[in-house]
């Protein structure tokens, strides 16, 4: 395929639209090193400090993270393989299920992520970058922001290329980083079994669980301008791998660090970052944190530009929008400056704020995962009409009631067994001992709705449409004109 892809002045112009098939670029493996470093920074090593946090052994907080890690990545990896196939960005991919404007429920959802993430990420590293490089954690904020928001415009392919050299660095300065967490002295019975309490332990696993399938909602993304050649196969093994190896490697580094400092831990893990960077030689503890910022910096630019996408489709079911560089500038901006307004008015409670962030966005997006995956695998195996999807009054219409159905069902079977902490804790999960494994019930009763819902659906007759309409896509496409 050329690399014909339409830009100004090198930065990147399509957005919600389709990828026609001569724009179409990059080798598969590219998936592997964008979704290992984009897990592989510290506020997901954030995620593996909640159970140690709440009295479990190190032991059994691991065995969550491992559990965690490997099925949450699932989903994210299958949602993945969505973007060679249907040259879009993910969550455009809800009309189909949804509807033209009931995508608008997953879309306000998907937003909020975004900006949420990004609070925790730049406020990780702005203290990162005032712990090694001084000034105050405030400004540091501001330039992780305006940096990532510039990586942000320029878009897709400068963003595979920092992931790239990113992970490179990672790989060494992590890599000796963890040697390191094995010649330092910790407390004793550190590493023994210990009992296993339910209630931290599946805490632990809904968290891990949760942040791996909350990657679900970008990774079509970045894979939608690579050839639909690319199997099924390769492009889920990449992303998996990818995204399993970066974060459950810093979730695990996470645990240790936290059974490591015991009471004296400072809620995000950069002080003993810090600390035990030194043991190696002075002043390596800066160099792992810099190595943090940058990460941090570059998956910031991620959820700018995921949220970029977002915003647009959403103003796009109200009003036609035209991919230009204008509308990129706008909505990149304004993503960015509502993430800044909330990183530097946020509180000083940054764990347990980010573990309740992380359980919520685990209860909105189980459903939909549930029913975009069942719908493209099973009900309607990746046969889209993509023009349709941009057709206000198209054959996938305004509301999608089998998707909106079985995402509310799903979502209000798993309300009982919720546990977020202080906020709220479920009538089944108190029966339970605190346990919460709304996980297993909003998962299979969404998904299995839907599918009975979606029997009526005449699959063969869309099939012909998409048919019908893929040379009319492809020119329209080529013009940088949505269908």
């Amino acid at each position: 395929m050329t690399n014909a892809h339409p830009r100004l002045g090198g930065i990147e112009v399509r957005s919600i639209d389709y990828v026609p098939l001569n724009e179409r670029h990059g080798r598969i493996w590219h998936l592997g090193p964008l979704w290992f470093m984009s897990n592989a920074q510290i506020a997901t090593l954030a995620v593996g400090l909640i159970s140690i946090s709440e009295g479990a052994s190190l032991f059994w907080s691991v065995l969550a993270i491992v559990i965690g890690t490997l099925i949450g990545t699932l989903f994210m990896a299958f949602h993945s393989a969505q973007g060679p196939q249907l040259g879009l960005p993910q969550m455009i991919q809800s009309r189909p299920q949804f509807g033209y404007l009931g995508a608008l429920l997953v879309w306000l959802f998907a937003y909020v992520q975004y900006a949420g993430f990004n609070v925790f990420n730049t406020i990780l590293g702005g203290e990162s970058m005032s712990t090694t490089a001084h000034g105050s954690t405030k400004l540091w904020i501001v330039i992780v922001t305006a940096v990532a928001f510039l990586i942000a415009l320029i878009g897709y392919d400068l963003i595979h290329k920092a992931e790239q050299w990113l992970t490179y660095l990672m790989i060494v300065v992590f890599g000796m980083f963890t040697i390191a967490l094995f010649v330092i002295h910790y407390p004793a019975g550190t590493f023994a079994i210990g009992t296993f309490k339910a209630s931290p332990f599946f805490g632990q696993f809904g968290v891990v669980a949760g942040y791996q399938i909350s990657w679900a909602i970008y990774v079509s993304d970045y894979s939608r301008y690579m050839p639909p050649n690319v199997t099924v196969r390769r492009t889920f093994h990449w992303t998996y791998w990818g995204s399993a190896i970066g974060g459950g490697w810093m979730m695990v580094v996470g645990a240790v660090l936290a059974a490591w400092a015991g009471k004296n831990f400072d809620g995000t893990g950069i002080a003993e970052l810090n600390a035990v960077g030194n043991h190696i030689f002075d002043g390596f503890g800066s160099v792992v944190l810099i190595l943090a910022a940058l990460g941090l910096v570059s998956v910031t630019a991620l959820n700018m530009y995921g949220g970029s996408l977002t915003l647009i489709s959403a103003v796009d079911s109200f009003r036609k929008v035209r991919p230009t560089l204008a509308i990129r500038v706008i909505t990149v901006g304004l993503t960015a400056v509502l993430s800044l307004i909330g990183a530097l008015a946020a509180t000083k409670n940054f764990l347990g704020d980010f573990n309740n962030f992380l359980l919520l966005i685990l209860y909105l997006f189980i459903p939909w995962t549930a029913v975009n995956l069942v719908d493209y695998y099973i009900v309607r195996r990746g046969h889209y009409a993509v023009a349709e999807i941009f057709n206000p009054r198209g054959m996938y219409g305004r509301w999608g009631w089998r998707g909106i159905i079985a995402y509310l069902v799903g979502f209000a079977a798993m309300a009982s067994f919720f546990n977020v902490g202080t906020l709220y804790e479920g009538p089944a999960a108190k029966a339970l001992g605190g346990a919460d494994i709304s996980f297993f019930i909003g998962l299979p009763v969404a998904g299995i709705l839907y599918y009975v819902l979606a029997r009526s659906i005449d699959v063969a007759a869309e099939t012909r449409v998409a048919q019908a309409e893929m040379d009319e896509l492809e020119t329209a496409a080529a013009q940088h004109e949505l269908p």
